[in-house]
């Protein structure tokens, strides 16, 4: 919602080429309380004016010399940032109505004034211009503050990349049914298998594993449990025995319903006696 005071800070232009009308309008408005009010006798400095002032409400007279108030509205549009003419069209002609309505012009009053009628068209025109405004400025920091966020989030995952790409040979994911889903690293390389063999299998075809470091494993990814550098023997094919160090931690959904595991590994052979 909008404080009083910031509607009576909204910035008006008054158009209208007999200054008695202006008078009356300016009068008015600062009788009511509005502080920051504009006049001109001459519609063709209007879009310059607004050029410079951007104002949240224009009252324009439809019936000038030189420039009507329709050939106005033309040339605002052509500078309208947002597509938005923020005009209240005065006229005496009921016949100008619908066809300033359908040339954008938001509202209009009729000649001779009806002073409080003015007064109200003018209060509704700019509560709903302040509160467009203020909703196109909450969407900019809104997207602002996505991309600042986004780029966070971008610059943490690569730190987490080079974290996990210098403390660990590869990086792993497995579903909720055990099946391998993401792997980054030379794992399968490591391990003697095809990653066709592996990505969307669980990973008990595997042989040449310790059975009972395995079963160890297995209860740990069973009861959701995380576990660090857990070292297990493999035997390869040449015979030679192979040992891989592993950490792992289970992960939730939004509905904190498990979901898999990630965890990071690495080859240790060279650190055994």
């Amino acid at each position: 919602m909008l404080e009083a005071v910031e509607i009576l800070k909204a910035s008006i232009l008054i158009v209208d080429d007999q200054k008695a009308n202006v008078m009356l309008l300016e009068q008015m408005l600062r009788n009511i309380g509005y502080t920051s009010i504009t006049s001109t006798m001459d519609a063709r400095t209007v879009c310059a004016l607004h050029i410079e002032h951007n104002y949240d409400l224009i009252l324009l007279d439809l019936q000038m010399p030189g420039m009507d108030g329709f050939e106005v509205m033309e040339e605002l549009k052509n500078i309208a940032a947002d597509a938005y003419l923020p005009v209240l069209v005065i006229t005496a002609q009921p016949g100008h109505k619908l066809r300033a309505l359908q040339a954008g012009a938001k509202d209009f009053v009729s000649k001779p004034f009806d002073l409080l009628e003015v007064q109200t068209r003018i209060r509704n025109m700019l509560e709903v211009r302040l509160l467009y405004q203020k909703l196109d400025s909450y969407n900019k920091l809104l997207e602002q503050t996505v991309l600042e966020r986004t780029a966070e989030l971008r610059a943490s995952e690569a730190r987490f990349k080079s974290f996990t790409e210098l403390s660990s040979d590869w990086y792993w994911e497995q579903d909720q049914f055990g099946n391998f889903t993401s792997v980054s690293g030379p794992v399968f390389e490591m391990l003697g298998i095809q990653a066709e063999d592996m990505l969307g299998a669980a990973p008990k075809g595997m042989d040449g594993w310790d059975v009972d470091e395995r079963e160890r494993l297995d209860d740990n990814i069973a009861n959701r449990r995380p576990f660090l550098d857990f070292i297990y023997r493999r035997c390869k094919p040449d015979g030679s025995i192979q040992y891989l160090q592993v950490s792992g931690e289970p992960f939730f959904d939004t509905a904190s319903r498990f979901a898999g595991y990630r965890g990071v590994g690495m080859d240790v052979t060279h650190r055994r006696p």
